[in-house]
């Protein structure tokens, strides 16, 4: 059975974002990319909310083709491009979008029949509004939690609204020279 792997920065007191959605905080490097891409190398199929799904969309499709693109820019664009994608929205259709299905209704059945079909594991990067609805309902199985070296003091909660306890196990923890410590936990159920 497939898993579902949420992977989201945050900071050290617990925040994701900052008031205004800021993201220029979060330190990347070569490393965390080479990191990650071992992981997208165990996936086939990538999840977003409307709003991450969009930013996604604006970039990825195309961000390997430039003639400046990083070496993690030509993966993770060649990655994006041919994993299928689901997009946990209300407002939205799938109607035109390419390799795209979008969940509006009966979220842990549709995302449960996902994770039951052959495959390889399913990601989930940042999308906190989504991961919120995931969470509330159980559906992820690891969580990767890049913790950055910075206390934001305000922003958008890494789990706010969260109403039930969940339960976690450590599973590896591994720390990178740019100061990011990267927590893989798995959900006890």
């Amino acid at each position: 059975m497939r898993k579902l792997i949420f992977f989201m920065h945050t900071s050290l007191d617990g925040f994701v974002a900052g008031p205004n959605g800021e993201m220029n905080w979060i330190k990347v490097d070569e490393d965390i990319f080479d990191f990650v891409g071992t992981m997208t190398d165990k996936s086939d199929m990538a999840l977003y909310g409307r709003v991450t799904y969009e930013m996604m969309q604006s970039y990825w499709p195309t961000a390997g083709d430039a003639p400046n693109a990083s070496k993690h820019d030509k993966e993770h664009s060649a990655w994006y491009n041919q994993v299928a994608k689901v997009v946990l929205s209300k407002t939205m259709s799938d109607k035109g979008l390419l390799n795209t299905q979008v969940i509006a209704d009966q979220l842990a059945d549709k995302i449960n029949a996902l994770k039951r079909k052959d495959g390889k594991n399913i990601l989930i990067f940042g999308s906190p509004s989504a991961s919120y609805s995931l969470l509330a309902q159980g559906l992820i199985d690891e969580f990767w939690l890049f913790v950055n070296p910075i206390l934001l003091g305000k922003g958008i909660s890494l789990y706010k609204g969260a109403t039930e306890t969940t339960k976690l196990k450590l599973i590896e923890s591994k720390t990178f020279a740019c100061g990011v410590i990267a927590l893989h936990y798995e959900a006890v159920r």
